[in-house]
């Protein structure tokens, strides 16, 4: 069954699976590129291309949601998988279900901060990334397997409907914030550590554990970047040159980048979810 490491692009999943595949998929805790392969995205192509032929249509991928989904899980092993799709169902379709689920992990951060980090990634400026947030939408490509083996259409949402989609139900789930990882990285790991052992066998010990945060700060997987590249980096569609991922990081602060009728339309479109995790 799948642990789904879910949540609206440009909120920390990176972050986390950095984390995790460290906790998980070493013997230190030191971690490095090639550790994050270890937790695949769901959906992409492949899991699709034995079942549909038309990549370019969001209709046929969604009714093949489950099946793929039950043909990942013909191993009966636990699987991590990160994805930004929403968990809706749509015309009757579910993204997932209870037998091809097993838990969440869900990682949420600041909108008036994912905007600044959306406007980077995407090449758009601020007011446009704020409106990225607040309209639902399908994001990736619908381009065949032979054109482009990776990326497919997701139906990502508003964003307070994507918290929403995966928060409603609290049955094994465990929720970040992407500001707590940054106050008390310690703390959210030993979560992170508690909540994973409910369902995977892994060891971990003080030292080990000290690793993990150390090779997975901001500044290392800044400078990992910079030395190695970071094959989810993308172009910036005006210049054609390649962005930094790790980006600002925790000096992203939409203080200092949103003008006040931005931060409002933010603010009052999304009150009561950022109420409801302490943003206001």
């Amino acid at each position: 069954m799948i642990i789904w490491l879910a949540s609206y692009p440009k909120s920390g999943n990176t972050w986390v699976r950095s984390i995790i595949t460290s906790l998980i998929y070493s013997d230190d805790g030191n971690f490095n590129f090639k550790l994050i392969k270890k937790i695949d995205q769901f959906p992409e192509k492949k899991y699709f291309k034995d079942l549909i032929n038309n990549f370019d249509d969001f209709n046929t991928i969604m009714k093949n949601w489950i099946l793929a989904q039950d043909k990942i899980n013909l191993s009966n092993e636990v699987k991590l998988f990160k994805t930004h799709q929403g968990k809706y169902t749509v015309q009757n379709y579910n993204f997932t279900n209870n037998e091809n689920t097993l838990a969440t992990i869900y990682i949420v951060r600041d909108p008036r901060n994912i905007a600044r980090s959306v406007s980077n990634h995407f090449s758009m400026n601020i007011k446009d990334s704020a409106k990225f947030l607040l309209s639902p939408k399908v994001i990736g490509n619908g381009k065949n397997y032979e054109e482009k083996k990776d990326g497919i259409y997701c139906l990502l949402g508003k964003w307070n409907d994507h918290y929403r989609s995966w928060t409603i139900n609290k049955k094994n789930l465990l929720i970040i914030k992407y500001e707590d990882l940054i106050h008390d990285t310690e703390k959210e790991l030993h979560r992170i550590i508690e909540f994973l052992k409910n369902y995977l066998k892994f060891e971990t010990n003080i030292n080990k554990n000290k690793n993990i945060i150390n090779t997975t700060n901001f500044k290392n997987l800044q400078n990992l970047e910079i030395e190695q590249g970071f094959e989810d980096a993308v172009i910036n569609k005006y210049t054609n040159t390649k962005l930094r991922f790790f980006h600002l990081g925790p000096k992203n602060k939409w203080e200092n980048s949103l003008d006040d009728e931005t931060r409002d339309l933010i603010e009052k479109n999304f009150q009561k979810e950022m109420l409801e995790l302490g943003y206001l």
